[in-house]
């Protein structure tokens, strides 16, 4: 099953190319709002799942082109990313160590709306295409062999990142926790649609260009590791996000005016425009492009406020 909000969030379920407004169906699960409703539907979901089943079956839906889609989780109570977890197509000798990072929940923003790059002297500005799995039930110590029993569903993630801004090594909060810098969407796919997590294509675009291409078979530390470790720091609630980290070797810069695509097949296509009130530019290339001509660092940036001699 396929689910979104959509409109004035209206939850919805996925039929083909349109979409069914079940919002009468969940209106009595415990909610305050959106981000609420769609974790209290999850927590209940083998409640609700037939009556939803049904309903989407039996109605005709709304075309999905003639709706605004939400955020499939306006507010996760956690955003848990790993870093550092693919082995960058067999060019890392090991994977580094397990690690991972919390992402506020208010950097959410879902399809066709607009990450907004902010006037930081950041190097540059990039997203990473990642995997993000849902968890389904409170998660606390969980180990790797039960890990998959925990996962709700999938959703396309892109993890919004200023790079290098000062001072040197105060990194994670500040790169990646600023306002817009959490595009998810446009749906959430529930787990038993996803044959196999651990063989997906993803893939983004940045004007139509294919930047990011790579299999989630490469990934250092495999799904139900990555349960299990970051449940042994803190438990994860239903609806909780874990982004399972990226391939970086096709991450570009993210500058005005563009439209970044993000797919992973079986979760749709994921629409972000970007926005940058300074108009700053960078060389349109990929880390991998930049490392086959030799060069080191990141992609310098070229015109703007914070361009080398006009800082």
């Amino acid at each position: 099953m396929k689910l979104l909000f959509f409109d004035e969030f209206k939850l919805g379920v996925v039929k083909a190319d349109t979409v069914v407004d079940v919002s009468q169906l969940v209106r009595d699960v415990p909610h305050t709002g959106p981000h609420n409703l769609i974790s209290g539907l999850i927590e209940r979901f083998g409640d609700y799942r037939g009556a939803l089943e049904k309903t989407a079956a039996a109605s005709n839906g709304i075309p999905l082109k003639s709706v605004r889609i939400r955020p499939p989780l306006p507010k996760p109570v956690n955003i848990d990313c790993m870093a550092v977890n693919y082995m960058e197509d067999g060019t890392r000798k090991e994977p580094a160590p397990i690690n991972a990072f919390h992402k506020s929940p208010n950097c959410v923003i879902g399809d066709n709306d607009t990450l907004v790059l902010p006037d930081v002297p950041a190097t540059i500005f990039e997203g990473e295409a990642e995997l993000a799995l849902v968890i389904g039930k409170r998660a606390s110590n969980v180990p790797a062999a039960k890990a998959m029993e925990y996962i709700f569903g999938y959703v396309n993630f892109i993890d919004g990142s200023a790079r290098g801004l000062p001072p040197s090594g105060n990194t994670f909060y500040q790169m990646k926790s600023r306002d817009t810098f959490g595009p998810m969407g446009p749906y959430l796919v529930t787990a038993d649609e996803i044959k196999d997590p651990l063989n997906l294509q993803v893939r983004l675009w940045n004007n139509g260009t294919l930047m990011q291409s790579y299999n989630t078979s490469d990934m250092a530390h495999k799904i139900p590791r990555c349960v299990e470790w970051v449940s042994s720091i803190h438990p994860l609630e239903p609806g909780d996000v874990l982004a399972c980290g990226t391939n970086h070797r096709g991450l570009n810069p993210f500058q005005d005016g563009d439209l970044v695509e993000l797919e992973t097949e079986p979760l749709g296509r994921l629409h972000v425009k970007i926005r940058d009130d300074l108009k700053r530019t960078w060389a349109r290339e990929t880390r991998l492009q930049r490392q086959e001509k030799g060069l080191e660092g990141f992609t310098p940036q070229l015109t703007g406020k914070y361009a080398k001699g006009n800082a």
